[in-house]
């Protein structure tokens, strides 16, 4: 027994060594590559030794490499506000002008009120698309300044929407503007195009004040006035250009609004709750619908229907032109189910007519089934107009008619006007040798007319002096006069009168006659001048 625990005790010493050897022959090859990898070979006490990668392409990272990222806050934005103050990346601006504008809004609690409300339909659409294109957040308070977040504003120099597009400017960034709809008042449309815009002008001159400026002012005004700056060695930031005091006043504006928004407590202002969460979604629109039964379908006031679509300015929407409508998040559903489920008829109750021919708004109006007063208040046509042919009316839409408007005529559709003929009637002394045929050839007339006119035959030769009764066009009011309010101006005398074709304009007593004896009668539209008896 004792020999057999005597030899167990040996086998076991003999492993041990066999172990430690293995074990200090392995310490020393690691201890060799650590050394042939460029470490220090030796072993720290009671832990193992490192192991060094052997690529020889590696180099040491150096602190130039080093890049700080953008911590995310791990609590979501409380409401719109402190996601528009997590945003914030323009300088800020100091001046006497920003702490004026301050003021201003701060003294007037209402109005703010009043803008904030109006905004909480649209300003989670507009920091989702500058979040989107890593751009400001400070650029969501700007219709503040455009428009007072009004998408139907209108400037007195024609600029339309929230985002305050022209006309051109409009047209440049793909906003169509039609007889059925203006896109410089749609909300994602114009946001679109409003963030291009600013984003071009970013790139232009690398500054956001100076964007701004030219998003106000124009980027050619702002690059001269920048140009100019430089040739007289002047510095060229925003504050030190010379520029229209609207401009001046444009970004202290912003600048105030931003920072009451920034801390309204500060100026005793107080932000009505606009939560974190879309207030609007997209809904398909495949056939032509009348305005008030989309609103119906959706189950909301007309109002809100047409804040949220407020590009389309007629009764109709027209499907091949609007391809899609906004309304508020949980009112999208229940249109979509009442939609389908629609059986009392026509979905639109007005369609777009071609007007074939030039033709007076009468014809216009007994050809459409409509008054005349209708058809003017509907497509606003201004008074002492013809229609020209090819214009598209907005017309009743009969029960026969089963087609929606086509896209030709939804993407082209215009409105044309030319003055409407106005004639006087006029007398004129008969020269030497008058007759029909000269006084007719005299004025641009027909014989016939002029025959007609005086009861005689058109061969018919005149003595001399006798009045001869002629009803001679009158120059149309101009139209940029055409619903100003300005009143035609009134002949004195001699009226200045042209021909139909448009020829010089001659006096009434003209080659030779003497001067003409005028009794001025307004003709009625489209009728014929009655005859004078003598």
């Amino acid at each position: 027994m004792k020999f057999i625990v005597a030899t167990c005790l040996a086998g076991s010493l003999v492993l041990a060594g066999c172990a430690g050897t293995d074990n200090s022959a392995s310490s020393s090859t690691s201890a060799k590559a650590g050394t042939s990898a460029g470490g220090t070979g030796a072993r720290p006490s009671g832990s193992a030794t490192p192991v060094y990668p052997r690529d020889s392409n590696l180099s040491p990272l150096t602190s130039g490499q080093a890049r700080s990222q953008s911590v995310v806050t791990l609590a979501p934005p409380a409401d719109m506000w402190d996601r528009i103050r997590r945003g914030f990346k323009m300088p800020n601006l100091e001046s006497d002008l920003v702490r004026d504008r301050e003021q201003w809004y701060a003294s007037r609690p209402d109005y703010i009120q009043r803008m904030t409300e109006r905004s909480n339909k649209y300003i989670f659409h507009i920091v989702e698309e500058l979040e989107r294109r890593n751009m400001p957040t400070e650029l969501a308070l700007l219709p503040y300044i455009e428009s007072a977040f009004n998408p139907q504003a209108v400037s007195s120099a024609r600029a339309a929407g929230m985002w305050q597009f022209m006309p051109a400017t409009g047209t440049d960034f793909d906003l169509k503007q039609n007889i059925f709809r203006d896109d410089r008042r749609d909300v994602v449309a114009s946001t679109r195009a409003a963030l291009d815009y600013l984003q071009k002008l970013y790139g232009m001159f690398g500054d956001w004040q100076l964007a701004l400026a030219a998003y106000n002012w124009g980027e050619g005004s702002v690059g001269r006035a920048i140009a100019k700056n430089q040739r007289l060695g002047l510095p060229t930031t925003y504050s030190d250009l010379s520029m229209p005091a609207e401009t001046r006043l444009y970004v202290p504006k912003l600048q105030a609004v931003k920072n009451i928004v920034a801390n309204p407590q500060a100026f005793n202002a107080e932000l009505p709750l606009i939560a974190n969460h879309p207030y609007f979604q997209t809904v398909p629109l495949t056939r032509d619908l009348d305005v008030e039964l989309a609103a119906k379908l959706a189950d909301v006031r007309i109002e809100d229907f047409r804040a949220l679509n407020p590009a389309a300015h007629k009764p109709v929407l027209i499907a091949a032109g609007t391809s899609e409508i906004l309304l508020p998040w949980d009112n999208a559903a229940v249109f979509k189910r009442n939609f389908d489920a629609y059986t009392q008829g026509q979905y639109a109750s007005w369609t777009a007519w071609v007007v074939p021919t030039t033709m007076t708004v009468a014809d216009a109006a007994q050809r459409s089934g409509m008054s005349e007063s209708d058809l003017r208040a509907l497509n606003n046509v201004p008074p002492r107009m013809l229609i020209k042919a090819g214009s598209t009316l907005i017309v009743p839409r009969g029960a026969r008619v089963k087609e929606d408007v086509a896209a030709v005529v939804a993407d082209g559709g215009h409105l044309s006007f030319q003055p409407e003929i106005i004639t006087r009637r006029t007398t004129v002394k008969a020269g030497r040798s008058d007759n029909v045929a000269s006084i007719a050839r005299r004025y641009n007339l027909k014989p016939a007319a002029v025959a007609d006119w005086n009861d005689v035959n058109t061969n018919h030769a005149f003595k001399r002096g006798y009045s001869v009764v002629v009803y001679l066009p009158v120059r149309a009011t101009p139209a940029a006069r055409v619903g100003s309010g300005a009143a035609p101006a009134r002949g004195r005398g001699a009226a200045v009168v042209t021909s139909k074709r448009g020829g010089t304009p001659v006096k009434a007593a003209a080659r030779g006659s003497s001067s003409a004896k005028q009794a001025v009668v307004r003709q009625p539209r489209g009728g014929t001048p009655s005859k004078r008896k003598r």
